[in-house]
């Protein structure tokens, strides 16, 4: 089952590339939201309740039971690429990094 196609890809990667970051005094984490909503929220529960659209995404909030949320840095710096063809490569700049990591903290169980 094909969840993606390249087109869909290109616009969320083009969508995080022009949206304006947060200003520091309102906080990183709202700044992570939006990203999370933009490139996550399709396969993935983002918030601090309900399921997952896919099954087979794992909730934002579960991810630090598995794996420190800190240790993500250079994972994203890299791009997230997992064994599932599903899943498209995200890539993230230092600063929406931090502000990503920094809004899966604020929701972790």
């Amino acid at each position: 089952m094909k969840l993606f196609n390249a087109g869909a890809i290109a616009v969320v990667i083009g969508f995080l590339t022009v949206m304006p970051a947060s200003s520091e005094e309102e906080g990183g984490a709202a700044r992570g939201r939006e990203i999370a909503e933009a490139a996550c929220a399709p396969c993935h529960a983002i918030g601090r309740s309900g399921t997952s659209p896919n099954p087979k995404a794992t909730p934002f909030r579960e991810i630090g039971r598995n794996y420190p949320v800190d240790n993500l840095e250079e994972t994203l710096a890299e791009g997230v690429v997992t064994g599932h063809p599903e899943m498209p490569k995200v890539k993230m700049t230092p600063k929406d990094i931090g502000a990503f990591i920094a809004y899966l903290r604020t929701i972790q169980q």
